[in-house]
Formats: structure tokens, C-alpha cells, sequence
């Protein structure tokens, strides 16, 4: 019954009227109309024939597809390297081709990989009943060799505090864990590692898998293969603690659990073209198919709106200007063992070790996530702030279907780290994603067994995929990469805190003067470039194709100075907070001075309080030191200051500096509890961090006001 439902959704879906095509049989009258019959289509038909050829079912089939593939029977899981990972990407490959793109191409890279076969755990229950809890896991090397009796404890939150005194040596640790508003499940891991415990399962307690008491959990680790971690429902682990509540706190289980990772493995990205009329500029529409559990959203339905929208094309008999690439990634999940940095491992290898040829030849990536589900009642594209006002206007002539969106489309920058469009952003090619992250859908069904069919919306994917084929067409008629700095200097700008410069004794006069006299020039460039287009657009409109061609190749310098000024500029001005948030150079150092400048003036004034609990936690990473060992702090600060190139991919240099204060907030913490405490050592150890940070704010506005000064230049030999 469920399926017959589905299937009249989606025809009911196919059947909506998007531009003036008001009955499904002329869709298909449209969709079998040849190619060659028409020599020069103008655009807006073009556009009807790809929204009446595209087909929300075939999207949906095909991702459903994918679930044919799964490491672990019971649960799911394509993960990075695995067999059923290659075997995806074949099956992906092969029908590439099936559906008419060509020169599908396999590329190989190296990851770390990881196999996840079972983890099934039996207790007898405070009823005397045998019960099995099937769980989740993350990437980790753990091998029970078949059933294996193992001591469980309960550890509350996993902190070195709940763990103080706990025998765990050799035992499986069951703690509780909010991993969006406290703490990654890598520390709670190494925590109990570097205590000797076989092992953690986490249970959410909230933050992610809030859909159903019965979800389970799984994210990247970040961390190493040696501590191993699993996930139990919440469900199950009620049933695991009364079990423990009756026994003491100790109970002895059996587990059958087989998780394999391996160093310097192998997988594979998949792409396949639509070749226009220059087979060297590009327009990359990409998604990953690897995936926990089934994956329905995160991501078999990106790879079906992918495939989707190739197909669409193709059986519209479009023929693009630019050549047209279809990029399915692996290893998007996870990919590298024991890094911050362990996701996008697909992405970053493809543009930045596979195919750096395409960073200055692609005018755009537009990658997709989590496309199949109504995320809020407003769609959003996510960009680099370069594409904001292209893409906003553009949004204003995307067809509404009245089902779904009725707030309409808003486009909204930076990019995020979450996803792979950072990594081709940062290589220098100009960024997009269909946004999902600010929904209910990340607490309650992302990377549970409930990212399944079953939150399906056919509406939502049939507006993807005539948004993104029609934003396909759209960068196809512009001569030159739509990018406007205006959005990105400006941002810069509102980001200066002129309070604590002020107090820093830090002079922003020089930068803000820099980034006004460049407005001025990028202005001036938007101006040309928006001409360029728009002659450029009106010539393929009415079928001038001499005329296009020689806009287009007049417009070749301009467009390559664009990109170069576009790769410039994600070079110089993205860095990362040590959360991944997307910040510009200064703000490091900015956000320090403004909560240790609080911490020492609250400290002189006797309160111990206020510096920790609303100021110290927040400079660099040192929130983590409240909770855990110092051995557990220092070791996931140095894999991000002194890992190798290799493990730290993406966020390579992004990270400006860092500031230890675990023995202060410890310290802190101790003489909180102690009436009148001296805490002048403390003072002075702040006020040497502070006085590091200033001179760090001086450092990086001055080589913020550099930098502008060079777009600058790159942008005036574009005027």
C-alpha cells in the first residue's frame, strides 16, 4: 500500500504544470522530440523541455537503487573503501553511461577504509530475559572473533570525572553523549582509551537521532582507529541500564562485533559529461555516495537529483556551451583515520590531487545533500559570497510548486564545512549546495535508520530538480563566472569589532580605507561583467551564434582574472574556528581578546565564576579542558597543529593559532571553591595570552589589508 501511495505521489508530482505544459501526455510529447529537428531553440523553450522531460521518478528509483549495496546486513552502511562502496560507485558508473553521458571516467585515490560487518550485544535483562541490542558504530578497528563475553559499566557523560575511580580496564563503557551542544564522541572515546577500556557505546541523549527512542547514532569519529566506539539506542540502553542498576554497575554481556579499518586503501570518484561547445569550461554538479545506515537523504536522493538532472538534459536534447560534469564522490562520510578533518575525503582528493586542472576552467560546483525532504518552508541555496546576488536573482524566475517552499528560495553565505562543496570552494572553483543544515531533520532522522524512504517528500525533490537544472542552463548562457566581491569585502568589514580593536590599542583605519577604495574598483567590474553576460545571453536567445562566439572569446582574460581573484581570495580570507566555522582571519584573534580581557578584568574584581562560565570555554578549544585529561586535551589539539598535510586535507592553514589554558581553568576551577582566592598567577597567566593575541590581531589585519590591497590589483587589470 505504502509503495502504490508513493507511485501515485510522484505522478501526481510529473503531472504539475511548471511551464505552460498542463497534461502529462504533452510532457512526453515534449521528451520525444529529436534533437536535430531543431537547430536553434531559444531559451526559455529549452527550459520547458528540460522542466517536461525531467523525471522525479526515475530520480527516486535510482536512489532507492543504491540500497542494494550495504557492509552491514542488518543496518546498512557504504563506508569509505569498503566493498559495497566500489560496488555503488560501479553501479553508478555503468548507469552514467546507460543514460547517455559520456567519457565516464573511474578515478582512483587513496583512503583509509572502513569495514563495518556487525556489532550485536546480548545482556540478560532485570527480568531475567535474554535480549539483543543490535548497534551502530563508528570507524574503528575492533574484532570480537566471533561471540565474546565482555564486563559493561554505565560512566554517566564519559568525562574524566565520571570515570574517576571506575575500574574500566578491559571493559565496555556505556556512556550518554549530546554530540551537537556538548562534546564529539572522540573525546569521551579517548578518555576511556587512555584508561584502558575495551571500548565505549554511546547512547544520544539528544542533539541527533531524536526521531525515536529506537535510533541509533553514527558520525565520524575524529579520532583514532584504536579507541573504538559503537552506538546503542536509547531504547535498548534503558533496558542495559536497569540490567546494571540491578547487578551493581556491572554486567557481563556478549558481543559479536567485527569493525575493520585499514590504512591506505583504495576507492573511487565517478564522473560522466555533457560535452558543450567548449570542452574545456565546466559546470560541476556533484554528491557522495557513501553513506550510514540506508542513506535515503544523506545521500542516495542527491545522487539520484544528480542523476536525475543529467538525464533531464540529455532526454531534452539540450546542447550546453560549457561542458557539463557529473560528479559522484566517495568517502564524503569519512576517509582518514585520527584528524579533525576526517570527512570529504572524495571531494578534497578530486580537486585538489586528482583533477586540479578544473580549478580556473569551472565556472561553478553545485553540490547536493539531503535533497528529497522539505527541510523549512523556505528553500536555500548556501554559497561562497561571490555567487549571492547571481544566485538571488536567479532565484526570483525559478517555477514554485505550491506543495512545498511556499516562502520561496533564499540564497545565504558563506559555505559550511559539512558538506563538499568547501573543498572545491577553497580550491578556487565558486561553490553551491542546496542547504539542510539549520533543520529538524539533523536532530531527529541525519545518520539514523530513519534516513529512509519513509521521509520522502517527491515535491521537494521534483523542485530540486528544476532548480538546479535550470541553474545548469542559467550558468550555461554567461560568458564569463558570475562573481561579485562586493558581498565578501563588506562581510569582512561588519566583522572588525571596533570596541575591542579600540582596546587592543589596534588600529583598523588602514583595512576598512582598503576594503572602501576596493568596493569602488569591484563595482566597476560588476558593471563589465554584467554587460558581458547580458550580451552574451541576448546573442544565444536569438540564435546569433557568430555573435556569441566572439563575446565568448573576447570575454576568455576576463574570466580567467576572475577566478584567479576568486581562488585569491578563498586563499587568504577563510579560516576556521577550532568548531570548522567559517571565520576571516582577525576574528581569531578577536573573539580571544574580547573574553581574556573579560576573564582578567572579572578576576581582579574577585569573581572566578564568570570567567569560566561564560568567557574562557570559549577561546580556541579549551572548552574540552573542563571535562577531560589533559592527556586527552593535548592529543586532539596537536592532531590539528601537528599533523601532516595529508591528515589535515581541507582544513590545512586554516586554524590561525591556539592558546593552552587547561592548567588555568583547572586552577580556576579549584579556587572556585575556596573564599577569597588568590588569583594573581592566573591573572598574569592570561594577561601574557592577551597581550599574545594582540600582537597576533596586528599581525593578521595587516596581512588582511595586504591581501585586499592585491584583489585590488588582480580585480583593477579586470576593469
Amino acid at each position: 500500500m505504502k509503495r502504490l501511495m508513493k507511485t501515485l505521489i510522484l505522478s501526481m508530482v510529473i503531472g504539475i504544470s511548471l511551464a505552460g505544459c498542463t497534461q502529462k501526455e504533452e510532457a512526453t510529447e515534449v521528451k520525444k522530440e529529436k534533437v536535430e529537428d531543431v537547430k536553434v531553440v531559444p531559451l526559455v523553450d529549452e527550459k520547458e523541455n528540460y522542466l517536461s522531460a525531467v523525471d522525479v521518478e526515475y530520480a527516486f528509483e535510482f536512489a532507492k537503487s543504491l540500497e542494494q549495496f550495504k557492509s552491514n546486513e542488518k543496518l546498512g552502511f557504504r563506508t569509505a573503501g569498503s566493498v559495497a562502496e566500489i560496488e555503488t560507485g560501479e553501479h553508478i558508473g555503468e548507469e552514467m553511461k546507460k543514460i547517455g553521458l559520456v567519457e565516464v571516467t573511474k578515478d582512483e585515490f587513496t583512503v583509509d577504509t572502513w569495514e563495518f560487518e556487525k556489532a550485536d550485544l546480548t545482556f540478560t535483562d532485570a527480568n531475567g530475559e535474554e535480549h539483543l541490542a543490535v548497534l551502530g558504530a563508528y570507524q574503528v578497528n575492533f574484532d570480537t572473533e566471533g561471540v565474546k563475553e565482555l564486563e559493561v559499566i554505565y560512566a554517566g557523560k564519559g568525562t574524566a570525572a565520571d570515570l574517576e575511580g571506575l575500574d574500566i580496564e578491559g571493559k565496555l563503557v556505556l556512556v550518554d553523549i549530546n554530540q551537537r551542544e556538548e562534546w564529539w564522541v572522540n573525546y569521551p572515546a579517548y578518555q576511556a582509551h587512555v584508561k584502558g577500556a575495551a571500548g565505549v557505546i554511546t547512547v544520544q541523549e539528544a542533539g541527533y537521532g531524536e526521531v525515536d527512542p529506537d535510533a541509533l547514532n553514527a558520525q565520524d569519529i575524529c579520532g583514532p582507529d584504536d579507541a573504538p566506539a559503537f552506538s546503542m539506542s536509547q531504547t535498548d540502553a534503558k533496558g542495559l541500564k536497569e540490567a546494571l542498576e540491578a547487578n551493581g554497575n556491572s554486567l557481563t554481556v556478549k558481543f559479536d562485533a567485527k569493525s575493520t579499518v585499514t590504512m591506505d586503501g583504495k576507492t573511487y570518484n565517478y564522473y560522466g559529461k555533457i560535452i558543450g561547445k567548449d570542452p574545456e569550461s565546466y559546470i560541476i554538479l556533484s554528491g557522495h555516495y557513501d553513506s550510514y545506515f540506508a542513506g535515503f537523504q544523506d545521500d542516495n536522493a542527491a545522487i539520484g537529483l544528480m542523476m536525475g538532472v543529467a538525464k533531464g538534459l540529455i532526454d531534452s536534447g539540450y546542447q550546453p556551451e560549457k561542458t557539463i560534469i557529473f560528479n559522484a564522490l566517495a568517502a564524503e562520510e569519512w576517509g582518514v583515520s585520527n584528524t579533525r578533518y576526517d570527512w570529504s575525503t572524495g571531494a578534497y582528493n578530486q580537486i585538489f590531487n586528482i583533477h586540479p586542472e578544473w580549478v580556473g576552467k569551472a565556472f561553478a560546483n553545485m553540490n547536493f545533500e539531503m535533497p528529497a525532504y522539505e527541510h523549512t518552508t523556505q528553500d536555500e541555496i548556501r554559497s561562497v559570497y561571490e555567487l549571492n546576488s547571481y544566485l538571488t536573482e536567479f532565484a526570483k524566475d525559478v517555477p514554485r510548486l505550491s506543495e512545498v517552499y511556499n516562502d520561496g528560495i533564499s540564497v545565504v553565505s558563506p559555505l559550511r564545512t559539512w558538506s563538499d562543496d568547501f573543498s572545491f570552494g577553497i580550491a578556487g572553483v565558486p561553490a553551491l549546495r542546496n542547504d539542510f543544515q539549520d533543520s529538524e531533520f539533523m536532530h531527529s532522522h541525519y545518520h539514523s535508520q530513519f534516513d529512509s524512504e519513509d521521509a520522502f517528500n517527491a515535491h521537494a525533490l521534483q523542485f530540486h530538480l528544476n532548480l538546479y537544472g535550470l541553474l545548469t542552463m542559467h550558468y550555461d548562457t554567461t560568458a564569463v563566472v558570475p562573481l561579485d566581491f562586493t558581498m565578501r569585502l563588506n562581510a569582512l568589514k561588519e566583522e572588525v569589532d571596533a570596541t575591542v580593536f579600540e582596546e587592543a590599542g589596534v588600529s583598523s583605519d588602514e583595512l576598512i580605507a582598503e576594503i572602501d577604495r576596493v568596493l569602488a574598483i569591484t563595482k566597476e567590474v560588476n558593471g563589465n561583467v554584467a554587460q558581458v553576460n547580458a550580451d552574451y545571453s541576448a546573442a544565444l536567445s536569438k540564435g546569433d551564434t557568430d555573435a556569441a562566439q566572439k563575446l565568448y572569446e573576447e570575454s576568455r582574460e576576463l574570466n580567467s582574472g576572475l577566478l584567479a581573484a576568486f581562488k585569491y581570495a578563498e586563499d587568504q580570507f577563510v579560516r576556521l574556528t577550532w568548531e570548522d566555522e567559517q571565520i576571516f582571519p582577525h576574528e581569531h584573534a578577536q573573539n580571544n581578546i574580547e573574553n581574556l580581557a573579560a576573564s582578567i578584568e572579572a578576576l581582579s574584581k574577585g569573581d572566578i565564576t564568570t570567567p569560566l562560565d561564560e568567557h574562557l570555554y570559549a577561546i580556541d578549544n579549551n572548552w574540552y579542558a573542563y571535562d577531560f585529561d589533559k592527556e586527552v586535551f593535548t592529543y586532539f589539539t596537536d592532531y590539528v597543529l601537528k599533523a601532516p598535510k595529508e591528515k589535515l586535507m581541507w582544513g590545512e592553514g586554516r586554524i590561525v593559532d591556539h592558546e593552552d589554558l587547561f592548567d588555568t581553568i583547572h586552577s580556576l576551577k579549584a579556587k572556585s571553591e575556596q573564599a577569597d582566592a588568590d588569583v594573581s598567577t592566573e591573572i598574569e597567566t592570561l594577561k601574557g595570552a592577551l597581550e599574545r593575541q594582540i600582537k597576533l590581531l596586528n599581525t593578521t589585519v595587516m596581512d588582511e589589508t595586504e591581501s585586499v590591497g592585491k584583489l585590488g590589483e588582480l580585480l583593477s587589470e579586470l576593469k
